[in-house]
């Protein structure tokens, strides 16, 4: 499939690449929530008002016995502390940018722009007065829901920054947010995992995209560069082969050699075997690039850390 920057066609990449790129995403939000673990599993008890108490209790027994890590070091702080609900707000925040993010993309691709994936009827909906509509309510619903999760966010950042110490009444607020957070992303991974799991990738679709939009052109003028022409002077003659082909409603792929030649005589039949898009992926074999065996890689890692 096309890999793109700016929307535009770039270079070639595999779906299995651009899936693992979520995918990557994904593992940084589950580390970033068992982090905010470590410093939510603190337990405040024996703070008392503000000041602590003059009873004798033994806070780090009552502590190990709720299955916490450790006690609070300051009572102020142990009464007036919100940065663990801020931090895991922050964590499910970042949880809904990927979503959303993921989303837009599922979105472009049901389009009959793209037609890169068809998604099942069961994520989706028809429209009230176009038959032939069908519209990916599902990730339209996770892209919506982002905000209210950032707003979530916002609300606990807003309440917190002008309170004095130690507990104030308008601390309360911090249970509805952080509960509504909670509940958001938990719903909207209930539904999106599903949405994935059943939707139907249209690989020719994808192949034929890739093929139209000149993405092996940076192979093109690194085959130039592998016979000793400067890479500048190589990007010229490919942008004039692109500009030429635009020209004649060809492609890198079909246009003569013949032509090639006339613009750089540097180039031979060997052009067709560099730039061909199979070639272009898995000839990129540097850590993280997207020839098959690499993402390969990628999912065993990511296997093997969710398990």
């Amino acid at each position: 499939m096309p890999g793109y920057t700016h929307l535009q066609r770039a270079q070639p990449i595999t779906f299995g690449h651009h899936l693992m790129a979520y995918c990557s995403m994904i593992l940084r939000d589950i580390d970033r929530l068992s982090d905010v673990k470590k410093r939510m599993n603190i337990c405040p008890l024996g703070s008392g008002a503000l000041a602590g108490t003059t009873y004798p209790l033994n806070r780090e027994m009552v502590a190990d016995l709720l299955g916490f890590d450790g006690v609070t070091q300051n009572s102020l702080d142990g009464v007036s502390d919100r940065d663990f609900c801020i931090e895991l707000a922050s964590a499910l925040s970042l949880i809904m940018v990927h979503l959303s993010r993921f989303s837009e993309e599922i979105i472009m691709w049901c389009s009959w722009e793209f037609k890169f994936i068809e998604l099942d009827d069961a994520f989706s909906t028809g429209s009230s007065i176009m038959p032939q509509k069908k519209n990916p309510d599902i990730a339209e619903l996770v892209r919506g829901k982002s905000g209210r999760v950032f707003g979530d966010l916002t609300t606990l950042l807003t309440v917190m920054k002008g309170i004095a110490l130690a507990y104030n009444k308008d601390m309360q607020e911090d249970k509805e947010a952080i509960f509504d957070a909670v509940d958001t992303v938990k719903m909207c991974l209930t539904a999106f995992t599903p949405m994935i799991d059943t939707m139907t990738v249209l690989k020719d679709n994808m192949r034929l995209a890739a093929a139209k939009g000149f993405i092996n052109a940076t192979d093109c003028a690194d085959y130039l560069v592998g016979k000793g022409l400067a890479f500048r002077d190589a990007y010229k003659c490919t942008g004039e082969l692109v500009a030429l082909c635009i020209d004649k409603g060809l492609t890198l792929e079909t246009l003569p050699i013949g032509e090639y030649k006339a613009i750089c005589d540097l180039f031979d039949e060997g052009v067709y075997e560099a730039i061909n898009l199979e070639k272009c992926v898995n000839d990129r074999k540097v850590v993280g690039s997207p020839c098959s065996e690499n993402v390969l890689k990628q999912v065993e890692i990511a296997r093997n850390t969710i398990k």
